[in-house]
């Protein structure tokens, strides 16, 4: 027996492919051979953003109470039909879609659909059911807005968007909005939205997957297809910093969130940003994450990112600090920001952003269910079908110099909203006095 003394290194990276993509009668597929575990989602343009003033979250509530049950059976054998199938449903909302899915070994994805479409198409929706899912929501979130983090978020996409615009409230709601919403408006809004067509989307060995037939039974009994929600927002940039102040009296850290408005997820600088935002704050070799952790050791992470939809985008760096060192973080981690607006990235940060950004995406396209997301990628977003085939190609071709165009054109640190979650008769006076933006008060 005898050991090895030095290290091994690294084998050379094999070739990514990610597979052809197969679009048939509204189906769109990926067919990955010797797969036998089978994913199909029926994508529905039915996301948060189309939520009505004051109900946000119905999506969320809508998408629990699918589990619940069909028109053909209750929710007890709606959940043996599915383990009899070895199936899983699953759903999924966010600001562009609502997503049911199923996962199956590939000989049973026929039978899986079906159930997928009864759930989609037919539910139960007992009102006793719906209350009691939604009163579960309402509590979950109350638990979670009680601990740091949901209201800062919910204040920085106020100030950043408006409380006005959909997309200026929180994903899935509040505590009081989700309390707020009746079972009809869950039974409305699944008449309006859930009706239309969508697109189903499988991924897994196709070898003996009749995709027609399986769209078939996804899109019996739906009704004509939604209008569009409207293109890209614009951009509206700042040139004032603000410091926005949410009051946790007698909390010993800070949390902090900073951001500002950015281009949706479409946008031709998609891969520069990216990595711009790596070299930023994006992993843990960042500026961001070096300068705050490591240097100054204010935090025991800070993450930087370019958060996209199909409509709208932001800028959001995220921490926590405490409560003594709230301004110098905020300080240094504006002049980062500053930074790399002004001086670019350098190639040496460049090569490890790309590098773990390609690989990154090898690591996580692998699982049937990670395909089938990524069809979803192409179809909300009109992205061309080869677009994942050429990313990391893409990721690896960039270059200092584009790269650092893109920070100058996307990062705004003189338009940033800073929101700081802490105790504010500790930190008001500081934050006055740094001269980072006006300090004012959260209304939330």
């Amino acid at each position: 027996m005898s050991l090895v003394t030095e290290r091994p290194g690294p084998g050379a990276a094999r070739p990514y492919r990610f597979p052809e993509v197969v679009r048939r009668d509204g189906v769109v597929a990926a067919h990955l051979p010797g797969q036998a575990l089978a994913v199909a989602i029926l994508l529905l343009d039915a996301g948060a953003g189309r939520e009505p003033a004051g109900r946000e979250g119905i999506a969320a509530v809508l998408a629990k109470a699918l589990e619940e049950g069909t028109a053909k059976r209750d929710s007890a054998a709606y959940a043996l039909a599915l383990e009899s199938l070895g199936a899983e449903l699953f759903t999924n909302v966010d600001w562009d879609s609502f997503r049911i899915g199923v996962q199956a070994p590939v000989d049973r994805l026929p039978a899986a659909v079906a159930l997928l479409a009864e759930a989609a198409r037919t539910p139960r929706l007992d009102p006793a059911d719906v209350a009691r899912v939604r009163d579960d929501e309402a509590a979950a979130l109350r638990m979670d807005w009680a601990d740091p983090g949901p209201r800062a978020e919910a204040a920085l996409r106020a100030d950043i968007f408006g409380r006005d615009r959909r997309h200026g409230r929180p994903l899935h709601g509040d505590p009081d909005s989700v309390a707020g919403v009746g079972v009809d408006d869950v039974v409305e809004y699944h008449r309006t939205w859930l009706g239309q067509p969508g697109t189903l989307l499988v991924a897994g060995d196709l070898t003996s997957v009749d995709l027609g037939a399986l769209g078939a039974a996804a899109f019996a009994g739906a009704g004509e297809p939604v209008a569009g929600a409207g293109g890209p927002l614009p951009i509206e940039p700042r040139t004032d910093r603000r410091v926005v102040l949410v009051d946790r009296p007698g909390s010993v850290q800070s949390t902090l969130r900073l951001g500002h408005a950015a281009p949706h997820r479409a946008h031709p600088d998609y891969v520069l940003m990216t990595l711009a935002a790596t070299v930023l704050g994006g992993a843990f070799t960042s500026r961001l994450n070096h300068l705050i952790r490591e240097v100054r050791g204010y935090t025991y992470g800070i993450r930087a990112e370019f958060g996209q939809s199909k409509r709208f985008g932001r800028l959001l760096v995220s921490s926590g600090v405490q409560t003594a060192v709230t301004v110098p973080a905020l300080v240094d981690t504006v002049g980062e920001v500053s930074r790399t607006a002004v001086e670019g990235v350098t190639e040496p940060e460049l090569a490890v952003a790309r590098s773990w950004r390609a690989g990154q995406l090898s690591v996580d396209l692998q699982t049937p269910g990670a395909i089938a997301g990524a069809l979803a990628t192409l179809v909300v977003h009109n992205l061309p079908d080869d677009y994942h085939a050429n990313l990391r190609a893409a990721l690896l071709a960039a270059d200092e110099a584009t790269v650092s165009e893109a920070a100058a054109k996307h990062l705004n640190p003189h338009g940033l909203t800073l929101v700081v979650e802490g105790d504010a008769a500790v930190i008001r006076d500081e934050l006055v006095a740094s001269g980072l933006g006006e300090v004012v008060d959260a209304q939330l």
